[in-house]
């Protein structure tokens, strides 16, 4: 989401890089380079105009001005304004051993439904018991898509009745906790396609009955500065605790993912990163910073690996075959998309073109013509002759160009790894000196 914003904001700094020490005016016009681009990236005028303001008060000082690094020093203030934007540290819904009654509050299409079972999956996986409640009593459209959201994650749904009132919600809920005990209760209210007065009117109804001690409003990160408006009459006519921003994935500016923490003064607790069950994860402002500034953000490609239960490579392979190349394939989309997984790694952003993106349908045909070979060609391509490939081709649904180009791509990958291992045994030899 946040491509073009951060490609902005390096191409501004970078050109301060190799020119030693600058000027009080070369600052201010890096500066305002940074402020178009926020701005471009539609975060909030006042949020952009802040910002700016706050690091031209910390750079503009003798230290920068005077620094032979001064696009390091300039980066490092811009990062920190970019945590301190998004939040500062990162926060959680509190959540005690018991009497845990969470409210998800937002529009129709925000993904808010979708979120509510995101949120009991995650934790499901931490140990927790968690209650679906399906409380929207106009529409049975919404209370079928949570059920069905609970059967796929094995989660019990609590569905309300048309018309039903909070007090009957209230008590039917108490009766099935004396039998079933759960530990967190999440409850999916009613949405609108607009704010309105009835929908406003339903809510603090039931919160009031209901007395939840966590209210979540879920905010579409795609819909620009309206979303923080949204926010906004939320918060003075429910009361919000927390946000969480969906569609983080998307390709949309960006600017209201920014902007909710300053304008709402609320803390982001969530984020949408994929339509998956499991794609819904605590919000960091340090490592969204990060990448923001094509820094990395290698704490949460361990923690994807770790998730993913990734085994480690057998070091008694002393070279690598087609039939390793699939299963680390295998392996890294239980990650997620390669390209969000490049963009965690330090410094790669850096390395790959504008705009890069990884073809995963060529990721999938790369699969299909490696599963089309005989255990033998996998392991020794070199069997590998015309009529062989011309097979290969035909049964994987490519063609023999791309067959070649596997091959081809793999041989050089190999050389690449053996020049690499001939430096690392170069390196020890020395140190064995």
């Amino acid at each position: 989401m946040f491509e073009t914003l951060s490609q902005r904001i390096r191409a501004a700094v970078d050109k301060l890089r190799g020119r030693g020490r600058i000027t009080e005016a070369d600052l201010k016009a890096t500066l305002r380079e940074i402020r178009m681009s926020l701005l471009e990236a539609d975060v909030n005028f006042e949020v952009a105009k802040s910002f700016v303001n706050s690091v031209q008060e910390k750079t503009l000082g003798a230290q920068v001005l005077e620094s032979l690094t001064p696009a390091e020093q300039i980066l490092t203030v811009v990062y920190e304004e970019l945590v301190q934007m998004l939040g500062g540290e990162s926060k959680q819904p509190v959540l005690k051993n018991e009497g845990n009654l969470w409210f998800m509050v937002g529009l129709q299409g925000s993904g808010k439904t979708t979120t509510t079972g995101k949120l009991a999956n995650f934790y499901k996986s931490k140990g927790r018991r968690p209650l679906l409640v399906a409380a929207d009593t106009q529409r049975p459209a919404a209370r079928d898509q949570l059920r069905i959201l609970g059967e796929k994650i094995g989660v019990p749904v609590l569905e309300v009745a048309d018309g039903e009132r909070p007090e009957t919600t209230r008590q039917r809920l108490q009766q099935h906790l004396t039998f079933d005990y759960r530990d967190l209760v999440i409850v999916d209210t009613a949405g609108r396609l607009q704010i309105d007065e009835p929908l406003m009117g339903e809510l603090a109804k039931l919160k009031q009955v209901m007395g939840p001690s966590e209210t979540l409003l879920v905010v579409d990160s795609m819909t620009g500065q309206e979303a923080l408006n949204v926010s906004k009459t939320f918060d003075e006519r429910i009361g919000v605790s927390g946000l969480i921003l969906t569609k983080l994935d998307g390709d949309a500016r960006g600017g209201a993912a920014l902007s909710a923490r300053h304008i709402t003064n609320k803390p982001i607790f969530f984020a949408g990163i994929s339509e998956k069950i499991e794609g819904l994860e605590p919000f960091y402002p340090d490592r969204l910073a990060q990448r923001i500034l094509g820094m990395g953000d290698l704490q949460t490609l361990l923690e994807k690996a770790k998730a993913a239960e990734l085994e480690a490579p057998d070091k008694s392979i002393k070279e690598i075959t087609l039939e390793d190349l699939i299963t680390q394939m295998r392996q890294i989309r239980k990650m997620g998309s390669f390209t969000d997984i490049l963009g965690m790694i330090p410094g790669m952003s850096r390395m790959l073109p504008a705009g890069f993106q990884v073809d995963e349908k060529q990721v999938n045909r790369m699969e299909a013509i490696v599963l089309s070979m005989t255990r033998k060609e996998r392991r020794d391509p070199k069997v590998l002759n015309a009529s062989r490939r011309k097979r290969i081709a035909a049964g994987s649904g490519t063609t023999v160009q791309e067959v070649n180009r596997l091959i081809k791509t793999f041989e050089d990958t190999k050389g690449m790894m053996r020049t690499m291992q001939k430096q690392q045994g170069k390196s020890r030899g020395m140190f064995r000196r």
